[in-house]
């Protein structure tokens, strides 16, 4: 999926729109960002050494497991975070780098979804962790 695709099942638009493209292998969803270095969350994050917030790496996680659910995210549906847990930072994302992500279902109580993830770049792992999200609406 293209940015196109992804936005009819992610209400996220312009700057918050995290994930450059997204596809299913199995029932692994795989994501892609490539780190422009004009982010907003790099401008003081920080002067002279940019580095892309955790929090960040953490919403793109979650915005790459969004073809996981696809047929979840009809018309008027939001995805909410619930929770994150065990997560864990390993090495930085700098402007330049493809950020590149596996995330899985783990379970499934509807509206909400319990999921694990982790991210890379160039095959070294970035951030690994659970979190959570409900399937609300408007």
């Amino acid at each position: 999926m293209n940015q196109k695709e992804i936005m009819e099942i992610l209400p996220h638009r312009d700057n918050m729109l995290l994930v450059d493209e997204a596809y299913m292998e199995g029932d692994v969803a795989h994501g892609k960002y490539h780190v422009k270095g004009d982010e907003f969350f790099l401008k003081g994050h920080f002067p002279g050494n940019p580095v892309v917030p955790g929090v960040i790496l953490c919403e793109i996680l979650a915005q790459s497991s969004c073809v996981l659910l696809k047929d979840t995210m009809t018309e008027g549906k939001l995805p909410f975070y619930t929770g994150l847990n065990n997560v864990r930072f390993k090495n930085p994302v700098k402007p330049g780098d493809i950020f590149e992500t596996e995330c899985r279902i783990t379970k499934a109580k509807p509206p909400f979804y319990f999921a694990e993830g982790k991210g890379f770049v160039d095959g070294k792992l970035c951030i690994k962790g659970e979190f959570s999200f409900a399937i609300m609406g408007e």
